[in-house]
């Protein structure tokens, strides 16, 4: 694999971030397996938790290679911290569509943008373990996928609306935007361009949340 010696550290915080991401995902899953009524969700939710295990172990795996000083237990990102929190709570109330904005629509969906970013770079370096990435990348696309039809179905059903999920919606977002800016300059360190995963990021996000955040930010 074509990785320099300076890429190493760079790349392997990427996936430490990454990992630390797939278990808020996994934890998220599980809980989000006991609220729903619907045998068909929980056996989604479920297995999404599984998946999102099996990569963080993955993830582990690739810092262990590229700098094993990474493995050491190091916390989160402050912006991950409170978004753990936000969706701890939402759980706790029991707001299955809040979580669903957050963690398979928001965090999926970035999780999703950097994967794809960071598979562009490792195919220009002839990574190995090809067909691996792609399960990944396939099963993060799913748990986004899932996450959008679930939240629509809710909404349409009048279970919740827009107008109720976007004022903690831009909690989330703005979260994420924090997100990227914190690991945006790995991507400079590996010669990715951070301008287009970031607009890759938000190309996730329904349109109802992101034209309501660029009109209060509007002059």
């Amino acid at each position: 694999m074509l990785v320099r010696p300076d890429e190493r550290v760079p790349i392997a915080r990427l996936m430490r971030f990454l990992e630390q991401g797939e278990r808020l995902a996994h934890d998220c899953a599980n809980a989000q397996a006991a609220l729903v009524p619907e045998p068909d969700m929980r056996r989604f939710l479920l297995g999404q938790a599984r998946q999102e295990a099996y990569h963080a172990v993955v993830f582990q795996g690739v810092i262990a290679w590229l700098a094993p000083r990474h493995l050491r237990a190091c916390p989160m990102l402050p912006p991950l911290e409170h978004y753990r929190a936000l969706i701890a709570d939402a759980l706790n109330r029991g707001d299955v569509a809040e979580t669903l904005l957050a963690e398979q629509i928001i965090l999926e969906g970035l999780g999703e943008a950097i994967l794809k970013r960071i598979e562009a770079g490792l195919v220009k370096r002839n990574a190995p373990f090809g067909q691996l990435r792609r399960i990944l990348l396939h099963q993060e696309v799913a748990h986004h996928n899932f996450g959008r039809r679930a939240l629509e179905r809710a909404i349409v059903s009048g279970r919740t609306s827009t107008e109720a999920l976007r004022p903690r919606g831009q909690e989330y977002l703005a979260f994420a935007d924090a997100m990227v800016t914190t690991i945006s300059d790995l991507f400079e360190s590996i010669e990715e361009d951070p301008v287009a995963w970031a607009s890759d990021a938000k190309s996730y996000v329904p349109n109802w949340l992101i034209c309501e955040n660029r009109s209060t930010v509007t002059p």
